[in-house]
């Protein structure tokens, strides 16, 4: 409601008070009189002179008791048009939340970004990665291990895996062998093993608790139970 609506209201609402009491006083001024003229206290010109006041002011009270309906009736009208107008309004505040809801960024896990595709305040297409994301909680190293040593390595199997700390230092790490390849393959060119000799390697998976140290792409050592 404009604010000169409200002010208006206000006033009306002071002049019917006004006038609610002008008539209460009135009517008990009129009972006063009646009494009074019941005891020859007061003439008949005093009893028409307060009824002819009392009737005036009860014209003057229905005259803004009106006035003040039919402005509530107006502002229902309004009330209504803006309810209205609000309609599409909603649906287009309803159709932007959706969108945000869209496009907020929700990780299919907990981790650690790794590489960024894309800037932040970067226009992105729909699809698009934006960076890459590891757990890195628990990182998987994989092993080779030679023919004869194949038989020492069981799924679930404990074992003991190495980092190197520093010069001639190494960090020891419990592990869990995970998976075996049942397909040998030739030794990569970056692995070492203890048999120098060894043509053909399997490779393992061992999976190990990360205290903070490990990072992608370290180089570590396994130890087999005999």
């Amino acid at each position: 409601m404009p604010v000169h609506d409200k002010d208006e209201s206000l006033e009306r609402a002071i002049q019917l008070s006004v006038q609610q009491s002008r008539v209460a006083n009135l009517d008990h001024e009129r009972k006063r009189v009646e009494n009074l003229l019941r005891q020859d206290a007061a003439t008949g010109k005093q009893l028409d002179d307060i009824n002819f006041q009392l009737e005036s002011a009860r014209k003057e009270l229905l005259v803004t008791q009106q006035q003040i309906k039919v402005q509530q009736n107006n502002v229902s009208t309004q009330n209504r048009s803006v309810l209205s107008e609000g309609k599409p309004l909603s649906k287009r505040v309803a159709q932007l939340d959706d969108q945000l809801k869209r496009a907020a960024i929700v990780n299919p896990i907990n981790g650690v970004v790794t590489t960024k595709y894309a800037e932040e305040g970067e226009y992105t297409s729909p699809g698009k990665a934006l960076y890459k994301i590891a757990d890195l909680s628990v990182l998987t190293l994989r092993a080779y291990i030679t023919g004869g040593q194949l038989s020492q390595a069981k799924l679930n199997q404990a074992v003991k895996v190495w980092i190197d700390n520093g010069p001639d230092k190494y960090k020891e790490y419990a592990g869990t062998i995970t998976w075996i390849s049942d397909k040998a393959e030739f030794t990569p060119k970056t692995i070492q093993t203890k048999d120098e000799r060894a043509n053909l390697v399997y490779a393992i998976k061992v999976k190990v608790k990360n205290d903070g140290y490990l990072k992608i792409g370290m180089y570590g050592e396994i130890g087999l139970q005999k």
